[in-house]
């Protein structure tokens, strides 16, 4: 070997040990760096849940509920509402539904307006006023289902003031959120968009009459959810959602889930493609209904339990009332299979994981990770917002600091990931603790409940502790 060749042997060994040394010394900053991280892990709790916007939703008339609820159940009748053209009585229908209990209490309501309600006895759901403007254009019934009058949905003058009357429910109850979801509604018994036509009742019109009852909600109430009982295929191009008001009946909630999954025919007119498949239409509109009057609640929440959360689970329930088990005694026999219910319907968000400092010692922003996760079978269907606190050692809070996320995009078996760059300035050496909140956007306060264990009483869920040693 001549003496250019050792020169270029040792060239080359002296570069890989410069290269070895310059591997290990990233490989020690690497392990110091993130020696000074840590990550927690959570799981989610499998415990019953009443938060906003979900759960049961009892009578807005009831006094007691046995069962914890966030929402309320109002319905109302034209006759109510108006009855003189023009004049509408919301003082009347707010002191019966207690809305100002309500909006106390931060509940919620859940809200139809009807316009034929079989009864026990021979009446009318519409003014009188209106009978004689339509010159009384619909069918007195006395049926199995009970005995009313079925206006014809298709007279124009009815459809005239349909119009206004939901525009006047809209400039009083759009503005926020405090009626969360509508369910559709004017048409049909009980507003359920069906009538029993084999008492002597006419069909009900068809999809562009129906359509123009849709389009007076969508209208007045622009920011409102909207529930129908079938899935129509207006609800294609728009947020509504759906409910079932035979919830835990096997057979008709098959029948139903069906309608949802394949779309066909309306078995009322007899419309080839009336309803659309919207298997996924849940992600972004809410599922509701109430509990079958078919079955006993021992049936419900005991003997066919499974079967019940099963159809929840493949419905994505948000919501059950008015009917429902809110009157059933509080730890009592059902209570099991009651919590059991309430654990799989609506939204059930978490904190999947987080990673942040152990110790930070620059005066910058410290980066956090969150893991968030939805176990439920349902989102969240409206943008609340979401917050950091930070606690000292005293469990004083220091601080708290808006995230921007959007709590809607976190779907069921999903999860989401938020940096967030924290901001020490001004704060003290010394241990502190990092909490997390969605808030209710009518009070600005914590409102939501994560589902998972918490070192605190309240809403705020607390997530990890670091240092600051400057």
């Amino acid at each position: 070997m001549n003496a250019l060749e050792r020169q270029n042997g040792q060239k080359s060994s002296c570069e890989k040990n410069i290269l070895i040394v310059v591997v290990l010394v990233a490989l020690i900053l690497w392990i110091l760096y993130t020696g000074l991280q840590q990550v927690k892990t959570f799981e989610m709790t499998q415990d019953p849940i009443a938060n906003p916007l979900m759960g049961w939703a009892p009578w807005a008339t009831i006094q007691e509920s046995e069962q914890p609820y966030t929402l309320v159940y109002a319905d109302l009748t034209w006759r109510e509402f108006e009855p003189q053209e023009g004049i509408f009585d919301f003082k009347s229908f707010e002191l019966k539904n207690q809305f100002e209990r309500w909006r106390a209490e931060g509940k919620r309501v859940v809200f139809r307006f009807v316009l034929d309600v079989p009864g026990s006895e021979p009446h009318m759901d519409i003014p009188d006023w209106l009978y004689a403007k339509i010159n009384g254009d619909g069918d007195f019934y006395d049926s199995d289902y009970g005995k009313g009058f079925a206006p014809n949905y298709a007279n124009p003058i009815l459809i005239e003031y349909h119009q206004k009357t939901i525009a006047a429910l809209g400039e009083r109850y759009a503005q926020d959120d405090f009626i969360a979801y509508i369910e559709l509604g004017s048409i049909g018994h009980w507003g359920e968009w069906h009538v029993k036509s084999d008492s002597g009742i006419r069909s009900l019109p068809e999809t562009e009459i129906r359509d123009i009852y849709v389009n007076h909600y969508l209208a007045a109430f622009p920011n409102t959810f909207l529930l129908m009982r079938r899935p129509f295929s207006i609800s294609e191009n728009n947020k509504i959602g759906f409910y079932n008001d035979m919830t835990a009946d096997y057979s008709s909630t098959i029948t139903w889930l069906g309608w949802i999954a394949d779309g066909g025919s309306f078995d009322q007119t007899g419309e080839s493609n009336a309803l659309v498949a919207l298997p996924d239409q849940w992600k972004i509109a809410p599922i509701g209904g109430e509990q079958t009057p078919s079955l006993k609640d021992t049936e419900v929440y005991f003997t066919s339990l499974s079967q019940t959360i099963e159809l929840l689970r493949q419905s994505h329930t948000t919501f059950i009332g008015p009917n429902g088990v809110y009157e059933g005694e509080e730890d009592g026999s059902l209570q099991e299979g009651v919590d059991q219910v309430l654990s799989n319907i609506g939204y059930r968000l978490y904190i999947e994981k987080i990673k942040l400092p152990l110790k930070i010692h620059a005066k910058g922003p410290a980066t956090i990770v969150i893991t968030f996760s939805n176990g439920g079978v349902a989102p969240m269907y409206y943008q609340w917002p979401v917050f950091l606190y930070l606690f000292d050692d005293q469990n004083n809070l220091v601080n708290f600091f808006s995230i921007e996320m959007d709590v809607r995009s976190i779907l069921p078996g999903d999860s989401s990931v938020v940096k967030y760059d924290l901001s020490v300035e001004g704060l003290k050496n010394g241990r502190y603790s990092l909490g997390i909140a969605i808030h209710d956007p009518k009070t600005n306060l914590p409102a939501v409940q994560f589902a998972m264990a918490n070192s605190r009483d309240d809403s705020i869920q607390i997530l990890a502790s670091f240092e600051i040693d400057r």
